[in-house]
């Protein structure tokens, strides 16, 4: 673009656009953020807002747009949800020392993954990863900014297992290197990808970097940690020491599976409400929710590290008192991790340091509560919590209870704390009490009663007379005319001048003073951050974990046990979501599983709870693993390693994705991957083709399960014949859903029995659908003739008997009812009808 042909000011911004060209430029004018060119045209469109154009020294007007500075943080949020980066640009230079036009830059670029305060879920952590590519596997670096938290891991080089992590972590950003291979991710990826450049190691990342031996997981890591230094234009020295995620320590499970279990969100409504963590979450903090939801993306796959957990709930499940009484505890800790996080990334205000105060205060009182417990788990708890009472009594002596928003304009910090801020104070407060006082004085002094002090940005304070007083105006008063008003005159003596000059030059003392204040304040608490962030991650463990007793002792949880042999007992098992749903009732059932039997078929009509039973199995299988008591009478299970689901379109469990090739593929994603310690659960496999090839899938996918993949699993069906399978191989054994019938009304029992089905039901389902009774009749008919024939052989018997239609006499008797038509209308219309019979 010829930047020669515009205004100095619009050279600026394009030499700044020119550095950034991917991203929105946000350019500070005075009270709002303006946009240009295209820029403003994208904003403009995008949030609605006016496009007009600006004199830029061309003949052309620029496009231009722009939002005030005060409700900027409300436009950056929907931008960034619609996936744009934001560039920030303000003045860098005081105007009063600038040398012609005032420098300006970035300050910050706002990405998707680079979020501090503005569009945070409280519940959700917001990550940005980093994915490097090689021969036969991926490194990916994860941190989220907001909390400081840092990790990164090793994957086996399958894209679907890359896209599997990316979905773990609901990345909203990705960084890469500029070589990366994109085709790796996918067209409608829901994710920013950003490019950035190999990095050499410093000494400047050591701090996050110091546990990691791998070159390659160290590469990764400095590259993610170099972009948000980059993007952030500040150091981010708060961010905690990487993580290693072992991820054989946790147990698998695909995105489908996740978002079939409905573990954090509903697939329908895709809201929290009746999905798993809606349940299981009465965590009293912000970040103890989160962990939550960690815990549920990653279950546990190692039996020691889930019995400490579960030894814990039992503690706490036990000791009733220490449970209540830390409710209300825990209920006063604020996001410490993100409060951290802003002090250390420098944009904490006053109020966030007291809540900070209030958050640390409330530790001491938790200590005591976990250390009066006879439990050893939760007095081992007690010994970890430190007690930051110096950081407590720093907040609390120089921070204002109740601060004002910005830090910048005073009135933060406490009287007494700073002796020359206190003496600035009372020089502010005398000269302020001296203009209050003038007023009186000089209206008994020149005796003019319409006499007034005021004060404005221009003029500073003035004495005003309004013009029918002017006469009394002497000249030994000693008045200086400053501005001539139709209402009267304005006036200043050197005496309010100088008082003036006091005033104002002890308030500019005080709020600098204060700002300087604040942030030493700010950076002595800065030392404390590993402190915070390891008592952070401990009373959100103990949070997540007084929630899982909470909900066990409300719901009537048992807690599993786990067994190293191979056998899956559920005694009186409930869907731990629906039993907690108004209006629905749910039955509870049983299931044994062992070496022999590891393959149930399941048999039963659409709507008899084939589906839910299958669900309940897998969610009492994944609260276990993360460490919570389950909905049952006993639980004995194994620890299994991976779980796999595959649910059909008839329960609209896939969003529109259950067709007949996506079932394929993810059913061979199973049979691929499962192993004898994992849980597959398909739901009416191979019903998206025709009826025989779908029984001949079904029943090689079953063959194949059962005797070389042999992991547990749970196979619902309405191919029948498939339960002629039983005895035949050993591993197969019939289960069924239980119906009552009564003429020809059924009522689900949702009770699973050994056994087949005797019949499907179907028609009996479509009845309860209201089916029109001759379309159901016909059924009926068709039914019949096919279980006389037992089997189909030929294409040409799918058209079963002649279709007979109603005749017209039989039409026409329907219409006529016969307590209405007189003696000499019945001889008419039966004269009618045996002429149609002719």
């Amino acid at each position: 673009m010829p930047k020669a042909k515009y205004s100095p000011m619009m050279m600026q911004y394009l030499d700044i656009k020119e550095q950034y060209p991917d991203t929105l430029i946000l350019f500070r004018l005075g009270d709002f953020y303006e946009l240009f060119f295209e820029d403003a045209k994208i904003v403009s469109k995008e949030l609605e807002l006016v496009l007009t154009g600006k004199d830029a020294g061309a003949e052309e007007r620029v496009p231009m747009c722009g939002m005030p500075y005060h409700a900027v943080n409300s436009y950056i949020d929907r931008l960034i949800k619609n996936g744009h980066k934001v560039g920030v640009v303000e003045q860098t230079e005081d105007p009063k020392q600038a040398k012609g036009l005032v420098k300006r830059d970035v300050v910050q670029i706002i990405t998707p993954g680079t979020l501090i305060d503005v569009g945070l879920n409280e519940n959700q952590n917001n990550y940005i990863l980093c994915v490097d590519s090689y021969d036969n596997f991926f490194v990916i670096a994860y941190c989220d900014i907001s909390t400081g938290e840092v990790g990164v891991l090793n994957i086996d080089g399958d894209k679907n297992l890359l896209l599997n992590e990316i979905d773990t972590f609901e990345a909203k950003e990705i960084v890469v290197s500029p070589s990366f291979d994109l085709s790796l991710f996918p067209e409608s990826k829901q994710f920013l990808v950003s490019y950035h450049h190999d990095v050499e190691q410093t000494l400047e990342y050591e701090n996050v970097i110091s546990n990691i031996k791998d070159v390659r997981q160290i590469a990764c890591l400095i590259r993610l940690i170099d972009y948000l230094a980059t993007t952030q234009r500040r150091d981010i020295d708060y961010l905690q020491q990487a993580k290693i995620v072992q991820t054989n320590q946790f147990l698998k499970m695909d995105q489908y599976t996740r978002l079939n279990l409905e573990l954090v969100r509903t697939i329908r409504s895709e809201e929290r409400y009746g999905s798993l963590v809606w349940v299981l979450d009465k965590t009293k903090t912000a970040m103890g929710s989160r962990l939550l939801k960690n815990y549920l993306a990653r279950p546990l796959a190692n039996q020691k590290m889930i019995e400490e957990r579960l030894d814990a709930v039992q503690s706490f499940v036990d000791d009733f008192i220490v449970r209540k009484e830390l409710a209300p505890l825990l209920d006063e800790i604020y996001d410490l991790p993100r409060l951290i996080g802003r002090i250390g990334y420098g944009n904490a205000n006053g109020r966030d340091l007291i809540q900070l105060s209030k958050s640390l205060g409330a530790v001491p009182s938790i200590k005591e509560a976990l250390s009066t417990s006879n439990s050893p788990t939760l007095t081992k708890y007690a010994s970890q919590l430190k007690t930051l009472d110096n950081v407590v009594e720093l907040i609390e002596k120089s921070i204002v209870e109740d601060p004002p928003f910005v830090i910048r304009n005073g009135g933060i910090i406490k009287r007494g704390y700073h002796k020359e801020l206190d003496e600035l104070r009372e020089l502010s407060k005398g000269g302020k009490e001296w203009i209050s006082n003038l007023e009186v004085q000089e209206k008994e002094r020149t005796g003019i009663k319409g006499l007034k002090i005021g004060y404005n940005k221009v003029f500073g304070f003035y004495i005003e007379i309004s013009n029918s007083f002017l006469p009394l105006v002497k000249d030994e008063f000693g008045y200086i005319r400053k501005q001539t008003l139709t209402t009267g005159e304005r006036y200043i003596t050197q005496e309010l001048k100088e008082k003036e000059d006091m005033i104002l030059n002890a308030e500019s003392k005080i709020i600098n003073l204060e700002y300087d204040l604040f942030q030493a304040i700010r950076k002595e608490i800065k030392k404390h951050t590993e402190d915070i962030q390891e008592l952070a991650d401990l009373l959100s463990q103990i949070d997540v974990l007084r929630s899982f007793a909470e909900v066990a002792v409300t719901n009537g949880y048992i807690r599993p046990i786990f067994s190293s042999e191979r056998k899956v007992h559920i005694k009186e098992g409930r869907h731990p979501v629906l039993e907690k749903t108004p209006n629905k009732v749910y039955v509870p059932n049983d299931l044994d599983m062992g070496d022999k039997d590891y393959l149930h078929l399941i048999t039963g009509p659409n709507m008899g709870g084939k589906s839910t039973y299958m669900r309940q199995v897998a969610l009492t299988i994944v609260m276990a693993q993360i460490g919570s008591f389950v909905a049952a009478k006993e639980a004995t299970l194994p620890v299994f390693d991976q779980i796999f689901t595959r649910i059909g379109a008839s329960d609209d469990l896939a969003s529109g994705q259950s067709t007949f090739m996506v079932e394929m593929i993810e059913a061979n994603n199973a049979i691929q991957n499962a192993t004898e310690k994992s849980l597959i659960i398909f739901d009416e496999i191979g019903r998206g083709t025709s009826t025989f090839d779908g029984m001949a899938l079904a029943q090689s996918i079953i063959e194949y399960i059962a005797t070389n993949v042999k992991a547990c699993t749970l196979f619902s069906t309405h191919y029948h014949e498939l339960t002629n399978l039983e005895g035949r191989l050993e591993a197969i054994k019939n289960y069924h859903v239980t119906v009552f019938e009564e003429d020809e009304k059924v009522t689900f029992l949702y009770k699973v029995e050994p056994g087949a089905a005797n019949k499907s039901y179907g028609i009996n389902v479509a009845r309860l659908a209201h089916l029109p009774e001759s379309l159901l009749n016909r059924a009926k008919d068709i039914l019949g003739y096919l279980e006389d024939k037992k089997a189909l052989t030929t294409p040409g018997e799918y058209i079963i008997k002649e279709v007979v239609k109603e005749s017209d006499v039989e039409t026409r008797l329907k219409e006529i009812d016969p307590l209405a038509v007189s003696p000499m209308e019945a001889l008419n219309i039966l004269y009618e009808l045996k002429k149609k019979v002719k």
